[in-house]
């Protein structure tokens, strides 16, 4: 597949789980793709792999809490393969808690990343794609984002603010050639889905809590990162050149269920 051959592309969160699956799939599409994440072993490892099969790839190691890092990563891109027209924000992190027993800097912390992460990179990244003629960008929300559960507020907030800048960035760059969308992922088994389950099996294992997870939605297990990456993929592509401002559920059904369940 040669559908993205010429383009460059970052991907935050490059290093493992969805962000590593997206970046995997532009690269094998011929993108020269720039995967950014905040630890160097994962992130050196990504590319050796990519690099070995004759891929086009580059790492930055970066805090996308920070404009300074951001920025780097994108200086790293345009130095590099010569510019950007794809943007993948699949970077960030979880912190269990709800308003009254989180601390301000948790809190402080998973909007910067989830939510201002977004912003960080857009904000450098649009004024690349405009003299590129246009471009995509793929904002990786969650579920969350729309409903939740217990003990997640800050994540569940960041994630509804995603889609909601998703939609803003959509409008205002329109007319410069420039698509946003967002994904919605339910549970998908990553390592950020692995720490949680860590956190949250009781009595049971970590494998154990994951499969009863996978229970909760109607297809009967949890994603793979590459299912997201299929979809993230195609909405950064040319096949979706009329899909702007939109959000897309790879949940396996969770969201289309409700809670009361009827007898056979």
């Amino acid at each position: 597949m040669t559908e993205f051959s010429g383009k460059v592309a970052i991907v935050t969160g490059g290093g493992t789980g969805i962000g590593l699956a997206t970046a995997r799939c532009l690269a094998e599409g011929g993108a020269a793709v720039v995967l950014c994440g905040n630890k160097e072993a994962p992130l050196a490892a990504a590319v050796d792999a990519l690099a070995a099969e004759g891929r086009q790839v580059a790492h930055g190691v970066a805090d996308i809490g920070r404009m300074a890092d951001c920025r780097a990563v994108v200086e790293l891109a345009t130095a590099r393969f010569g510019g950007l027209d794809i943007l993948v924000n699949a970077a960030a992190i979880l912190s269990s808690g709800t308003v009254e027993t989180m601390a301000e800097e948790s809190w402080d912390r998973v909007i910067g990343v989830n939510l201002g992460g977004v912003y960080r990179m857009a904000h450098l990244a649009v004024p690349e794609m405009r003299r590129r003629g246009g471009g995509a960008i793929v904002n990786v929300a969650s579920v969350q984002g729309l409903a939740c559960q217990t003990r997640v507020a800050a994540y569940a907030a960041s994630k509804g603010g995603v889609l909601a800048l998703t939609r803003a960035m959509a409008l205002d760059h329109a007319a410069d050639n420039i698509r946003v969308n967002a994904v919605c992922p339910g549970s998908i088994d990553t390592p950020m889905l692995r720490g949680a389950a860590e956190e949250n099996k009781g009595e049971g294992t970590v494998e154990e809590t994951i499969e009863s997870w996978g229970a909760m939605h109607p297809i009967g297990r949890v994603g793979r990162p590459e299912e997201v990456a299929e979809l993230i993929v195609f909405l950064a592509g040319p096949r979706a050149g009329f899909c702007t401002g939109g959000e897309y559920k790879v949940d396996g059904g969770l969201l289309a269920k409700i809670g009361v369940v009827l007898p056979e």
